[in-house]
């Protein structure tokens, strides 16, 4: 029997409600079981509300109680949600569980409920104890490699070295593997417009990027150098690259989520166990109302279903 934890996220947010049709409404093998960890009794109000059957493969772990109030920021639901976090990094780390699909929570929450770390990823490598990792995104087509995350653009530039250039794609290279990808060529965006024009634009490309980037093709990483954003996607979705490094949040998150909205699905690269979630957020405007999609979510369980069943290149 294979055994995935689902954390129950903000309780106040869609999670439940895309974890409920996810699980009920998808195809899911008779040797699987999903553990929802958080608390039983939001759950089974939320279906009974919204008028979801539960099914059948599901286990409940109860980590805490909360209220349930739609839409609304409260710190019980972020507390909740990060015990659920704690405990599900607990049971995957020990083999309790085969993988882990966390439900979204809100970042404010999160400080609020005195979580020093900006969001999942962070917090996820805290507790298991990873110091190389990253976020990649996949869907519609694309595979996006984060080389900074939830920054202020203001910070971008200064956050840009050689150190986290050569991380991301060294990742990125790993995770294609681990996916079942053949990586044959991963594409850089550049920081700045036209991948700085050859200095015209910005100097990072020839101080920064570039430079790295020919010596992780020295050894083997089939990486191109810098090269314009605004095109290099598209010529991902040719199938000219089978990964694309971003250098912040918006310029990869963009273009997949233009092609890919309701099916993208970010999976944390660098930790010990399996994790992913869907890419998107609580949406709070749509809590309660029995209307949010549970596609991503679905995509999301699917793709933890499948890692688990393969060798995780951070063991």
């Amino acid at each position: 029997m294979k055994r995935v934890g689902i954390t129950i996220g903000d309780v106040n947010g869609i999670g439940v409600e895309v974890i409920l049709k996810a699980l009920v409404y998808g195809r899911w093998s008779q040797e699987m079981e999903f553990v929802l960890l958080g608390s039983e009794a939001i759950v089974r109000k939320q279906a009974e509300a919204m008028k979801i059957p539960l099914s059948r493969r599901i286990r409940f772990h109860d980590v805490g109680e909360a209220a349930w109030k739609p839409g609304r920021l409260r710190v019980d639901a972020s507390c909740l949600a990060v015990a659920a976090i704690e405990e599900g990094v607990k049971q995957a780390v020990t083999g309790q569980l085969d993988g882990l699909v966390t439900a979204p929570v809100n970042k404010l929450g999160f400080q609020r409920a005195g979580v020093d770390a900006p969001g999942h990823t962070e917090l996820l490598a805290k507790l298991t104890g990873s110091s190389r990792y990253g976020m990649m995104l996949v869907g519609g087509g694309l595979r996006v490699m984060l080389a900074t995350r939830h920054l202020p653009l203001k910070e971008v530039s200064s956050a840009i070295s050689k150190a986290v250039v050569r991380e991301a794609v060294e990742l990125a290279y790993k995770g294609l593997a681990w996916l079942g990808v053949s990586p044959r060529s991963i594409g850089v965006c550049g920081l700045n417009p036209h991948a700085g024009d050859g200095g015209a634009l910005g100097m990072e490309e020839k101080t920064i990027l570039n430079p790295v980037l020919r010596a992780l093709a020295k050894k083997g990483i089939p990486v191109s150098m810098a090269l314009p954003a605004d095109t290099l996607f598209h010529q991902a979705m040719r199938g000219e690259y089978q990964a694309v490094v971003a250098m912040y949040h918006d310029q990869g998150l963009a273009p997949l989520k233009m092609v890919g909205f309701d099916e993208g699905i970010n999976l944390t690269l660098g930790l010990p166990i399996v994790r992913t979630s869907p890419d998107h957020g609580t949406a709070f405007g749509l809590a309660g109302e029995g209307v949010a999609s549970a596609k991503s979510m679905r995509e999301a369980i699917r793709l933890a279903v499948y890692l688990a069943d393969r060798k995780n290149p951070w063991i």
